[in-house]
């Protein structure tokens, strides 16, 4: 699963530590999804989504493979 974390974080102006903080998971946590090496819970999905202002699909783009 892909996902437009990293962008939507430059947009918000929010660090990794920041966006972990506000959704209560580790730093690394952030890391290893920007990096499509972790695919979140869906409460952590539906956290990031919301601190964002979107919803889940506009941050979450499901592969075919996946």
């Amino acid at each position: 699963m892909k996902n437009n974390i990293k962008v939507e974080r430059a947009i918000n102006g929010l660090t990794q530590e920041e966006l972990a903080n506000r959704v209560a998971v580790s730093r690394q946590t952030i890391n290893a999804m920007e990096a499509n090496k972790y695919v979140p819970s869906t409460v952590l999905s539906l956290k990031i989504a919301k601190i964002f202002n979107k919803c889940v699909e506009d941050i979450f783009i499901l592969e075919e493979d996946d």
